[in-house]
């Protein structure tokens, strides 16, 4: 298989990754920085309610600090500076944790602050004296800072084993500006990250997750292959409530499930030690960006598994049967060596075509649900009604042997890709559950095309009110305590025979309905009977020109 990220999601123009020359001006000050970081930390923000407002706006001082961070990037491409300030945010939070530690050590008389135990045993870990971020902040100015930062992110990954092979190591490099590199490390400086006011306050997670998502929409199609919008995530995770058991991602770029379900779980009061995570990803600089994703957050990440070749031809959890699958994966992908993969013991309802992976995908997560599993994943449309190459027999099959469970229809531009519509799917093994209610032989369709606010004139997002809108629809729907109803043109409970009459197609618009025209039947009579009159009338000036055109082409000798 080729060496690229299963994070694709079709086509986008790739943003301009020049920008002009920087002035003194231009750049935001570390005072600046400091002010809005000691505000943010001090008193929360005052937001706009939730029905009007995306439900990922920023805090404040992130976009201050991206737009500052941007511009010092000057004519270097997003793809690459991205590595060069997520690595450095990451190096200083780390940095910034072992600080605090050394600090408090350094005032008991029995601990030695330099021993490497006391840091392990906090889950911290262990910094090198030249790694430690005042030590390179001390020589920013200097031209061989590069080599410096290379020899700290090299010494780092030495002391701790669960980063090894995941930071950069290639700040040295001749076309990284060290003036500009030295400007960026005083404005990443400039805001405290791992010590444990900020981690009450998450502040390195939006930092992160904000330029995240900024770089993804800088680097436009490519962007897409790392980072899935939170919005969506979001739904994902409290659909399936991933609070105890193995969670599988194999196709998880940047990690954004992952860290959703972690934050589901402890906004719930449930223990993040109850989850285990298990993934996959093609693409090696994703799979650094993800296993920087987890660990500044102390999530586990020993089992996020990278090889170029991919999930389909080298699985590296082929014994796995998760609790939960949640994924995004590339739509329509027609490179995934289908070829090689004809007799595939995952393609239990049929084989998938070889221009196409989304029933690949489907079939592969099905092949790893535990038992009582539930999957939801990200599609694009055609997947709910395509017919060719043999991509309608197989959803015939999952949908008769009862697998899918809700099928969700979502609005457009909520991707960094805005040309492919996309839906959601639920598949659960065990729809006769005794957790829940009985749900077989029933689908449960919403229709969700509607919804959303645009962030800017290109992206959309589900709000707050959006997403608990559509999952409370589908919690009533579970519940044994039901009191789901069907509400005309959002959301449907239909049953399998239904669903055959419509030749397999899993289109929520197919099945929410219509509401009815509220107009009486005279007065719809009278409107016909004045248009009728009035194309009537119409027609006949019609024909009176037509005949005029035919005298006047006659006169001059073409007659028709």
């Amino acid at each position: 298989m080729a060496k690229k990220s299963y994070r694709g999601r079709g086509h986008l123009k790739k943003s301009d990754a020049r920008k002009p020359s920087i002035k003194k001006d231009d750049v935001v000050s570390s005072q600046d920085i400091k002010k809005t970081t000691s505000r943010t930390a001090v008193k929360k923000p005052r937001t706009k309610s939730k029905d009007k407002t995306p439900n990922d706006t920023n805090l404040g001082f992130e976009e201050k600090m991206w737009k500052a961070a941007d511009k010092l990037r000057s004519n270097m491409d997003a793809a690459e500076y991205k590595h060069v300030v997520l690595d450095l945010i990451f190096l200083k939070y780390i940095s910034d944790a072992f600080i605090e530690v050394h600090e408090s050590l350094k005032k008991k008389s029995d601990s030695d602050p330099e021993d490497r135990d006391e840091y392990i045993s906090r889950r911290i870990f262990w910094v090198p004296k030249k790694a430690r971020w005042n030590h390179l902040s001390d020589n920013a100015k200097k031209p061989e800072i590069g080599e410096m930062i290379d020899s700290a992110m090299d010494s780092i990954e030495r002391e701790n084993a669960s980063l090894q092979g995941v930071l950069q190591k290639n700040y040295a490099r001749p076309s990284l500006n060290k003036q500009r590199l030295g400007e960026l490390i005083d404005l990443i400086g400039t805001i405290g990250l791992g010590d444990k006011k900020s981690k009450s306050q998450d502040v390195l997670g939006r930092v992160y997750e904000y330029f995240l998502g900024q770089f993804a929409d800088a680097e436009g199609k490519k962007g897409g292959q790392f980072y899935t919008p939170r919005s969506i995530v979001q739904l994902l995770v409290e659909i399936l409530e991933p609070y105890k058991g193995r969670i599988f991602d194999p196709c998880c770029g940047s990690g954004g499930m992952f860290v959703q379900s972690e934050k589901f779980i402890k906004a719930h009061g449930g223990r993040i030690r109850n989850i285990s995570i298990y993934g996959q990803e093609s693409n090696p600089t994703t799979w650094r960006l993800c296993r920087m994703n987890l660990a500044i957050r102390g999530i586990e990440s020993n089992m996020i598994k990278w090889n170029g070749q991919g999930s389909f031809v080298k699985d590296e959890h082929k014994d796995l049967r998760a609790n939960f699958i949640l994924a995004n994966p590339p739509f329509n992908d027609s490179d995934w060596s289908g070829d090689q993969l004809q007799d595939d013991v995952r393609w239990k309802y049929g084989v998938p075509p070889t221009g196409n992976a989304n029933f690949a995908w489907i079939q592969h997560f099905i092949h790893h649900l535990s038992p009582s599993g539930t999957a939801g994943f990200v599609m694009s449309n055609g997947s709910m009604s395509s017919d060719m190459s043999n991509e309608g027999e197989i959803r015939q099959k999952i949908v008769e042997r009862d697998l899918v469970e809700c099928v969700v229809a979502l609005p457009t531009q909520l991707f960094y890709n805005t040309q492919i519509p996309s839906c959601l799917w639920f598949v659960s093994k065990d729809k006769k559950n005794h957790q829940f209610r009985d749900r077989q032989k029933q689908v449960l369709f919403i229709d969700a095309r509607n919804m959303g606010m645009m962030r800017d004139r290109r992206h959309r997002d589900l709000t707050d009110d959006d997403i608990a809108k559509i999952t409370n629809t589908y919690h009533s729907w579970r519940s044994k305590k039901s009191k789901y109803k069907d509400v005309v043109e959002f959301c449907k409970s239909v049953q399998i025979s239904d669903i055959e009459k419509h030749g397999w197609v899993l289109t929520p618009g197919r099945y929410v309905g219509f509401k009815e025209d509220d107009e009486n039947t005279d007065v719809f009579e009278e409107k016909m009977k004045k248009l009728t009159a009035e194309l009537t009338t119409q027609f006949q000036e019609g024909k009176k020109l037509e005949r005029e055109i035919k005298k006047n082409l006659t006169k001059i000798g073409f007659k028709i």
